[in-house]
Formats: structure tokens, C-alpha cells, sequence
């Protein structure tokens, strides 16, 4: 099977849309280059570091969503384990852990193709998406790595609901 390649011209750059957002939100942000922005976004439980990418050859925003937490190679084993079950019970994106930096990251990426521009909606969504994934399961991941908890543990105690009123 394959598949056609189309070359598209772009009007915009959709890294322009995350700095519009950005700058609405009052992030600090930086552009590297054209194709990349690095955003800087204070959360409840930790400070997250959002880089979004624009991949020309497969059309794609891609997002990276880290947040400043280092796992010891003692515990890289339970931590792969958390990430297999949070990544079971996501429906868009996933959780990495990078292992040369064991640096737990949230990756998502928004196709584009043929010549398609992110709405500021789609913009705001994604980077609601990575900062709301990782907000949702840090907990987790400390109770695991700093919290020597097993990942079913872990996981548990970083979702449960508090029911009716003190």
C-alpha cells in the first residue's frame, strides 16, 4: 500500500497560534526557532515545562508536556508500571519516560495534514490537555518514586474522589 505525498504551502506557522494563546494566558515562553515554542506554566502541585513542535514531514503539532522529576534507576521499574497504567485509562496522548534523563513526560500530537491551521480552540485544547494529564497524575508518580509505593498504589491514591461533605 502506499500513500501520496502532497507538498502544501502554508499561509501560517501553527506554532504561531501557541504563542497567541500563550501570550493570552500570560506564560512565559520562548521561541528557539521558527517550528518551536517552549512554554513555562505554573500548575497546583509542580511548575511544567510545555514544548510544542511543528513537524513539517508528517504535518503534525506535536507536544511535550515535563515536569521536574527525576526517577531514580531503583525505581524506573514500578515507574514503566505506572506509566502502563495511566496510558491504558488515557483516550489521547501518552505518558513517556525518557530513559537516559529519567524525565516522565505527557506526548501528544495534533495532525494538520493538507494544509490545515489549528483553530485557537485546538491550540488551548492541546496544551489544556498536557497540563490537565500531568496535573491529574504527578501525584502519582511521586508516591511512586519518592513514596516507594507500588504503581497499583500509587495510582490509587492519587485518584480517589472525596465523597460527601466534612
Amino acid at each position: 500500500m502506499t500513500f501520496s505525498m502532497q507538498s502544501v504551502v502554508r499561509q501560517s506557522n501553527p506554532v504561531d497560534v501557541i504563542e497567541l494563546v500563550a501570550t493570552s494566558r500570560e506564560w512565559s515562553f520562548e521561541r528557539s526557532c521558527e517550528d518551536e515554542i517552549a512554554v513555562s506554566v505554573r500548575g497546583l502541585w509542580t511548575d511544567y515545562s510545555v514544548s510544542l513542535s511543528w513537524m513539517e514531514d508528517c504535518e503534525a503539532l506535536h507536544l511535550a508536556c515535563a515536569f521536574d522529576l527525576k526517577i531514580p534507576e531503583h525505581r524506573r521499574v514500578e515507574a514503566l508500571r505506572l506509566v502502563s497504567m495511566i496510558n491504558e485509562q488515557l483516550v489521547i496522548g501518552h505518558f513517556d519516560i525518557w530513559q537516559d534523563q529519567g524525565a516522565v513526560m505527557f506526548r501528544h500530537a495534533l495532525l494538520l495534514t493538507g494544509g490545515l491551521d489549528p483553530t485557537s480552540r485546538q491550540a488551548e485544547r492541546i496544551l489544556a490537555l498536557g497540563l490537565e494529564s500531568c496535573e491529574r497524575f504527578y501525584q502519582a508518580f511521586q508516591f511512586v518514586v519518592w513514596g516507594d509505593r507500588t504503581a497499583a498504589d500509587g495510582l490509587k491514591l492519587s485518584l480517589f474522589e472525596t465523597v460527601g461533605q466534612a
